[in-house]
């Protein structure tokens, strides 16, 4: 599976890395998050009640941060266990920070890209490529509401940060550089 996008936050690029790096915020981002807990400065541990069609397993799963360039870009490394009855996930993504403007709103804002590259297994591999990656979406979506309230503000959820991402030119993604 994998899984692009891009998201405009309204915060400095130091503010959403930092975001990134702290397990109570993704702790609250992420649906069905039980725990999240910061093992070392690069690994994290965490504990997800996730319900795929018929299948609801609880996961736990360890994430690595690599590649580190503070606050530009990373990949996060991660894989998790749901037991016999769910199976197993892993995968990486690229996540990159750039700084950006948004027409009319005061401040810094940060252009957030990330590219997913995910295998599952098990169960849940039994399900369906097409199902899993409509839950995947909408789980991103989720976090990205989330991500967007608490470190952008109330003002600003996915859907008005889309808005102002369509809005941008395109030539200064880093897709269409590239």
């Amino acid at each position: 599976m994998e899984l692009t996008g891009e998201q405009l936050i309204p915060a400095s690029r130091q503010a959403v890395w930092d975001a990134i790096n702290d397990p109570e915020i993704l702790r609250q981002c992420i649906t069905g998050c039980e725990s999240v807990t910061k093992t070392s400065d690069t690994d994290f541990e965490a504990a997800v009640m996730v319900k795929v069609g018929p299948v609801k397993a609880r996961f736990k799963g360890k994430v690595t941060l690599g590649d580190l360039d503070p606050p530009s870009s990373c990949t996060i490394s991660g894989e998790a266990q749901g037991g016999v009855a769910a199976g197993f996930g892993k995968g990486s993504a690229k996540v990159q920070l750039a700084d950006a403007q948004i027409d009319g709103m005061p401040g810094p804002a940060t252009r957030l890209s990330y590219s997913v590259n995910a295998q599952v297994g098990g169960k849940l591999a039994q399900i369906g490529a097409r199902l899993i990656d409509g839950v995947a979406a909408k789980m991103a979506e989720d976090f990205f509401v989330k991500f967007n309230h608490i470190v952008g503000g109330p003002a600003v959820g996915t859907a008005d940060a889309t808005a102002m991402l369509d809005a941008q030119p395109k030539a200064d993604t880093p897709a269409a550089a590239q």
